[in-house]
């Protein structure tokens, strides 16, 4: 089955919506990355318009920030901390937007969406 961006078949009343049209290829949707930690993977998909994505389906290193000295350095990822957005994606080692993860300079928020964005950008946090 195709995963689309189409209205709902149901309303919030439970009746269904009589549909006027089948499903359109800019409708489409796709499975979510799950980019995780590992040697680095990426993949080129297009999209609408002729543009291109990069996606990382894993990353094994990360462009960590040092607030104090302004200065970004390349980091390697040791492991997945905490997730705001699954509590399950910590033990699976994933990283999304707001991750926090172990680096080599000490613990990093990630501020970039790897799954869109193609690299995997993180601030360090002082403890």
């Amino acid at each position: 089955m195709v995963i689309t961006q189409h209205r709902s078949v149901r309303k919030v009343t439970g009746g269904r919506y009589i549909s006027s049209r089948k499903k359109r290829l800019f409708e489409l949707g796709r499975l979510p990355t799950h980019t995780k930690v590992g040697k680095t993977k990426r993949i080129i998909i297009k999209t609408k318009g002729g543009g291109r994505k990069v996606r990382v389906l894993s990353a094994e290193f990360a462009n960590v920030l040092d607030p104090k000295t302004k200065k970004y350095e390349k980091s390697k990822i040791k492991t997945v901390i905490e997730t705001p957005a699954n509590m399950h994606f910590a033990r699976r080692n994933i990283i999304t937007k707001g991750t926090i993860i172990e680096t080599e300079k000490g613990k990093a928020k990630v501020t970039s969406r790897p799954g869109q964005e193609g690299t995997v950008n993180a601030v360090l946090i002082s403890e």
